[in-house]
């Protein structure tokens, strides 16, 4: 069997006592099982980047990590990965910015990625690169010689040609991903998008029948992939944080009141702001609501050092501020807004308490939290999952109340809708979404991947310049 080495800008070292998120779990399943190795950045940020990665061993798994220089870490990762990409990706185009010392800083970090990855790889490796901040690092790779089987996996949209080409080097970016051998996206949509930026580039004839890309005599599989989670082991979680101290808490202090609970990672594409305006709405046009029913909203800040995220708190700072003013009681306040984060089961259990999810996105490539809210509830009363329409993960969750998360009132109708649905229709809706997720599981999602990985017996050609 060969061995895996996964390649990821950030990488999770587990620690005693702290339970690693889903992704990271099904990463290291896949890993564990091949003794791979996990290579990437480890977050941490010094005045001089180190010369060698560190290298720490693990229940079957080498970690290879580098940090970052203060430069790199502000024109790599806040510049050009979270300035440029990231909200070209999700269609903010208003929030876009390029600059040329930034690119040129990517590509140098795609340099030293491949420069500190290629002297730790084997002749019969498979390499699964992950997300965005890596475009590049196949070609990089390549040219230092490696000709192992190579995949990246995209974990955000991709997005229209007529969206892309707003940023002046797509087409540098498209040839780099036809480095790889097998480009994997969360939908069908995404892996359209990215063939007609092809098509747009190189025109119709580099398209195969087969959803393969031909281009200088390489063949590039491009595919469906979309990320799931243990639906098992979730529910386990669940169950078992109810008994936790902060379950309990949380529960007794709602005092009888029903739940609805939002988890998203402080982010201008969570659709944060949206959700709390229709969430007020739905106090004002429901009102036999108000004192009956509270919203949890955790949200961990996030890329603190971006203004647009100083600019996203503050705003839900004042409609935070603005519902509760309006109708809060003297024993209830009607959105809890928390900015920190709570351990992977604690959060579970907040879930399995809540009789409404809402997970609102106004863009997301799959979104995990709205599996984990449906897979964490007791099948026999489950909660329901108010879904916004522009995450990946409404491709699969049909169950949901679909909603268009810049439509305050709409919003509003929908967890009306969800509060007061009958139990039948919830355990219908529940049950017919559980199924698709024991479907597309994170073990199928890692399963299917590399054993697409794998099936490619060529290397690649024409990529064998060296470093100079």
């Amino acid at each position: 069997m060969s061995r895996l080495v996964a390649v990821s800008n950030r990488i999770s070292i587990p620690k005693r006592g702290a339970a690693p998120g889903g992704l990271a779990v099904g990463l290291l399943t896949a890993i564990q099982a091949r003794r791979g190795l996990w290579f990437g950045w480890d977050g941490e940020t010094s005045e001089v980047a180190g010369s060698e990665p560190s290298i720490v061993r693990k229940d079957d798994v080498t970690y290879a990590s580098i940090d970052f220089d203060k430069a790199e870490y502000y024109d790599f990762y806040l510049g050009f990965c979270n300035g440029t990409l990231w909200p070209l990706f999700h269609y903010f185009v208003d929030g876009f910015r390029y600059k040329d010392v930034q690119y040129e800083a990517y590509q140098r970090m795609n340099h030293r990625y491949a420069k500190h990855l290629a002297p730790l790889l084997e002749p019969d490796d498979i390499i699964w690169v992950h997300d965005y901040h890596l475009f590049p690092l196949a070609q990089r790779l390549r040219e230092a010689g490696a000709t192992q089987p190579m995949g990246l996996f995209l974990h955000i949209p991709f997005p229209n040609i007529e969206v892309l080409r707003v940023l002046p080097v797509y087409g540098e970016l498209l040839q780099a991903m036809l480095a790889y051998d097998v480009l994997g996206f969360q939908t069908e949509t995404d892996v359209q998008a990215f063939r007609s930026a092809v098509a747009y580039v190189w025109g119709e004839e580099a398209l195969n029948a087969d959803s393969s890309v031909t281009l200088g005599g390489r063949r590039v599989v491009t595919g469906v992939f979309p990320i799931g989670v243990d639906v098992d082991a979730i529910q386990r979680e669940a169950v078992e944080s109810q008994n936790t101290d902060a379950c309990k808490r949380m529960v007794a202090g709602l005092l009888g009141r029903k739940l609805m609970i939002g988890v998203d990672r402080l982010d201008y594409s969570k659709g944060l702001v949206e959700r709390f305006k229709a969430y007020e709405k739905f106090l004002e046009t429901h009102p036999e609501n108000q004192n009956r029913v509270s919203f949890l909203q955790i949200a961990p800040l996030s890329r603190t050092d971006v203004r647009a995220y100083s600019e996203i708190r503050r705003d839900l700072e004042q409609t935070t501020g603005r519902t509760n003013g309006r109708f809060a009681d003297t024993d209830w306040t009607p959105i809890r807004y928390l900015n920190r984060n709570f351990p992977h089961d604690v959060l579970m259990g907040f879930m399995r308490s809540a009789q409404v999810g809402i997970v609102t996105p106004v863009r997301d490539g799959m979104n995990l939290v709205a599996k984990e809210f449906v897979a964490a509830q007791d099948p026999s009363d489950p909660g329901v999952l108010v879904l916004s329409t522009l995450a990946g993960a409404a491709r699969e969750l049909t169950g949901a109340i679909m909603v268009n998360p810049y439509d305050a009132r709409g919003m509003a109708h929908a967890i009306q809708q969800a509060f007061n649905m009958p139990i039948a229709e919830r355990r219908e809706r529940h049950q017919a979404m559980n199924d698709v997720m024991r479907r597309n599981s994170i073990t199928a999602w890692h399963t299917s991947f590399i054993e697409t990985l794998e099936s490619v017996v060529e290397p690649p050609k024409d990529f064998r310049l060296r470093f100079g």
